[in-house]
């Protein structure tokens, strides 16, 4: 009987310690929490870390953690600090999809990440991975068709230089060789591209920034069309939705303008 009772006292006492323990770790992201919105972030990451510390199941502190991580991260700076920096954050994004593989910030962070180091084939594959788990995102759609673009466009501007076409010649490119291999090589590429922006704007019809890019994608890709007819089609085509563009800035401005409105800044839930 005494051995029973042993036991229950000392599963109490566990069972209060690990109480204590997850409050301790709550009082420690919120104090990180207001670091971080000071823009303190070294102090926010000891106090992250130290939330993760007392309760290594609080998801939402690792979340907070991997992004003051990334937000010192300075995109194409090559120094081994810069670099652990962004390690440091993918490492803690990927803990929580360990925990929850379908965290959605935590793909999209890492997914961003890649981005800003223009690793396109892996930020593809996260921002892929994030259509996946959340299809309604606009976003992630949009993300797909800048990295198609992102792609293309320095193969397209390269092509024109060495065929001397300055910026403001008309296509399409006359040199069939160079627009052949161009064409198939980056048309599946275009092609899906656009076919993201489309996803994005169908969620969101107001997407301006998504409207900009198929204005783009549609401009240049006009130059491996075979004919100026198709060109000149394909042209039209790109400021028509210049003009979306334009049309909806200038309605959102206007909207703004009478409510108030402002932008809210994201953090992890």
């Amino acid at each position: 009987m005494r051995k029973i009772i042993g036991i229950a006292a000392v599963a109490s006492v566990a069972l209060l310690a690990a109480g204590c323990n997850k409050l301790q770790s709550r009082d420690q992201l919120n104090k990180g929490v207001q670091a971080f919105k000071n823009a303190q972030y070294p102090d926010a990451v000891e106090k992250f870390k130290r939330a993760v510390e007392l309760d290594p199941t609080f998801d939402t502190a690792r979340l907070y953690l991997a992004t003051a991580y990334m937000q010192q991260y300075i995109p194409g700076a090559e120094s081994p600090e810069n670099k652990q920096m962004a390690q440091a954050a993918f490492d803690n994004f990927q803990k929580v999809l360990d925990h929850d593989p379908r965290n959605d910030v935590a793909i999209a962070s890492i997914a961003s990440l890649y981005l800003n180091q223009k690793n396109w084939s892996e930020a593809r594959k996260w921002y892929e991975k994030l259509t996946a788990v959340s299809p309604s995102n606009a976003t992630a759609y949009y993300s797909l068709g800048f990295l198609a673009w992102s792609e293309w466009y320095p193969e397209y501007q390269k092509a024109r230089a060495e065929l001397g076409m300055k910026q403001e010649d008309p296509g399409p490119i006359k040199d069939k060789k160079v627009k052949d291999e161009l064409k198939a090589k980056y048309g599946p590429i275009i092609a899906n591209g656009i076919k993201n922006l489309d996803q994005a704007l169908k969620i969101d019809p107001d997407y301006d920034d998504a409207m900009a890019y198929e204005n783009l994608l549609v401009r240049e890709s006009a130059d491996l069309v075979d004919s100026k007819q198709e060109y000149e089609a394909e042209v039209k085509k790109a400021d028509d939705w210049v003009q979306r563009a334009m049309d909806t800035k200038k309605r959102k401005a206007e909207k703004a303008s009478k409510t108030g409105g402002g932008i809210v800044a994201e953090q992890p839930q």
